[in-house]
């Protein structure tokens, strides 16, 4: 079986001074390993390509035989790491709390392992007949949730 450990210092290694950054490495029975990167302007085919020349020229298919796959973590897809959260404030997000409720909003602040989202929700005000639409800031652990991911909007 592939070491994940291995192809992930091997990955470590390839970013040393990129901007790019780990997202995930996964290695499943059949050993198909999948590299997941990714980098604040998004990720070019060039540098995946790269990196996967660079695992390839480091592991020996003698050993053992693997299908790579080198990506990015993809549009949409529900964040894995905090730098994630980091390269998306200010980004519209959605979020699926562990008990199934849905907020959408935008990310206004991360300090791991909480994040902060501006929601909009309807209250009534003292005072007032009806209720209106407020700016409402909500905490969130980042532990704590099924996932967050970036809303893309065309």
């Amino acid at each position: 079986m592939i070491d994940k450990k291995k192809v992930t210092e091997l990955v470590n290694k390839w970013l040393e001074g990129n901007d790019y950054f780990l997202v995930d490495v996964s290695v499943d029975v059949n050993d198909k390993v999948v590299v997941e990167i990714d980098h604040s302007d998004g990720v070019w085919i060039e540098d995946c390509v790269s990196l996967s020349k660079f695992i390839e020229a480091n592991m020996n298919r003698d050993d053992e035989d693997y299908e790579l796959e080198v990506g990015s973590a993809g549009i949409g897809q529900p964040f894995k790491v905090v730098r994630q959260y980091e390269n998306h404030i200010g980004k519209e997000v959605e979020v699926l709390t562990a008990d199934g409720k849905k907020f959408r909003g935008v990310l206004k602040s991360v300090n791991a392992p909480e994040f902060v989202v501006t929601v909009m929700e309807k209250r009534k005000e003292e005072g007032k007949k009806k209720a209106s639409m407020v700016e409402v800031d909500m905490t969130f652990d980042m532990d704590g949730v099924k996932y967050t991911k970036y809303m893309f909007n065309v």
